[in-house]
């Protein structure tokens, strides 16, 4: 199988089964987003979920968490991973946004990196889900699926597996194909136990054709 085709196969049976992928995160607006990609930093989206409410009611727009302290964050965001650094972030990054950006979140990923927290997947991830920019956000399930099911060869960093699936996926897919390998890894292709036998792309992936292989030489 070449690599066009798996992508090909890959692309078309997610464009038929999974049409309208998006975020699991919970926001009505650009500022909410972008906290909560904040938060999810090597923490789950449903505890994400859960946390945000009490959050955003207490610092409901940029300008009231701009006149927050960390130690007045924290309480908040307690249960979520590194809770003391993000706190930190989310009080430095609310007063950036609105000192020089007018409390709007900014549309230039390039700007956006400019803001503590907000590193090249983050200001992706909000890019690709507000503004449905043409990139592709990194984060491990994107990185471990695409090397397990064939998309990515030898990509031994997030920016190399970004740089491989943006080669390779039309790119006004990406902001969608983002979200189709997330929840994929999330649900079917999980790190310890993938579901092979539940999946739908099971014929075009390497690591499925590498496990059938064995088990007829075994």
């Amino acid at each position: 199988m070449t690599l066009k085709e798996r992508y090909d196969g890959i692309i078309e049976w997610f464009s038929e089964h999974m049409p309208s992928a998006e975020s699991e995160l919970h926001y009505d607006s650009p500022y909410q987003l972008l906290v909560a990609v904040i938060l999810s930093a090597q923490c789950t989206d449903k505890r994400v979920n859960m946390t945000t409410p009490a959050l955003f009611e207490a610092f409901p727009t940029p300008q009231a968490m701009a006149q927050a302290t960390p130690e007045e964050i924290f309480p908040y965001i307690r249960s979520i991973s590194y809770p003391n650094n993000k706190a930190r972030n989310l009080a430095a990054m609310a007063r950036m946004l609105c000192t020089e950006f007018g409390g709007e979140v900014p549309s230039d990923l390039a700007q956006l990196q400019r803001l503590p927290g907000v590193g090249r997947k983050t200001a992706n991830v909000v890019g690709a889900v507000i503004w449905n920019k043409e990139v592709m956000p990194v984060d491990t399930h994107v990185f471990r699926v695409s090397a397990r099911i064939g998309l990515t060869h030898n990509a031994r960093t997030p920016l190399q597996t970004e740089l491989q699936l943006e080669k390779n996926i039309p790119s006004h897919l990406l902001p969608r194909a983002h979200h189709w390998l997330i929840l994929h890894g999330r649900y079917v292709c999980t790190a310890r136990a993938p579901k092979c036998s539940e999946c739908g792309i099971s014929r075009w992936c390497r690591y499925f054709s590498t496990k059938e292989k064995h088990i007829v030489t075994k």
